[in-house]
């Protein structure tokens, strides 16, 4: 069966690469150009590494990651950052985490309080304990509205709401399509990265939640819909995100 031009000109490539410490990679989308690539080693792919997780703004996903060194074998990434995460659980000061589906270099929760002074925190910066409940009915019960929320807490939460809004830790994710179609809350990546979490099913155990905060666990607890309730509607991109219903 004759070859085609194609595997000829792989099988060459090959070939003229032994020996040599390099690897020629074919273009993006099958053109036609080879580039010569030294194939980076592990300790460089790993400082490449370390530098991007540390300068991204938010966590650094691996498609993120796989996107930016796409001109280096998948494999040869996933390796060095598996040495990387093996260096940063040694003592110090930073750590590297898995967070929001990410991974980011953040500092280690014990040195905190250090933390906290250099940058001179405010006490206005803190959300208060109604907000924690709030967010925390919010997290265990989504997406629910704030008829449901108030319902559960016992005290109006329309200004906590804000708030939370405000600091995105919460979003609207639609209308529930019932009488006056309330919007629906749910929390969000940026509530994910400020409470270190990689996805919901890192929360807390609700137990453990619950008396914390000085609530009753079962109401805490996520309550399957009654088959009277009618599907999600999306909301109006419109329409302001900030009003509570």
């Amino acid at each position: 069966m004759r070859r085609t031009r194609l595997a000829i000109r792989r099988e060459t490539v090959a070939e003229n690469d032994k020996g040599t410490g390099e690897v020629r990679r074919q273009g993006p989308e099958g053109q036609e150009g080879l580039e010569n690539l030294p194939r980076r080693g592990t300790a460089e792919l790993k400082a490449i590494l370390e530098a991007l997780i540390f300068a991204s703004p938010e966590p650094l996903t691996l498609k993120a990651t796989y996107k930016l060194l796409d001109t280096e074998p998948k494999e040869d990434v996933q390796a060095a950052l598996a040495e990387l995460k093996r260096e940063y659980e040694r003592p110090g000061g930073l750590q590297l985490v898995e967070v929001a589906g990410g991974y980011q270099i953040v500092t280690r929760p014990d040195l905190h309080e250090w933390v906290r002074r250099l940058f001179n925190e405010r006490t206005t910066q803190k959300l208060t304990v109604q907000a924690l409940e709030t967010l925390a009915v919010i997290a265990y019960r989504q997406p629910i509205t704030a008829v449901e929320i108030t319902d559960v807490r016992g005290v109006n939460t329309s200004g906590v709401l804000n708030t939370l809004l405000e600091r995105h830790l919460i979003k609207i994710v639609g209308r529930k399509q019932v009488v006056g179609r309330p919007f629906l809350y749910a929390t969000t990546k940026e509530f994910l990265i400020r409470f270190g979490l990689n996805d919901l099913t890192d929360l807390p155990k609700v137990e453990d939640m619950a008396e914390a905060l000085g609530l009753e666990a079962p109401i805490l607890v996520e309550r399957t819909p009654g088959d009277e309730l009618l599907p999600l509607e999306e909301p109006d991109p419109d329409e302001p995100g900030q009003a509570v219903h």
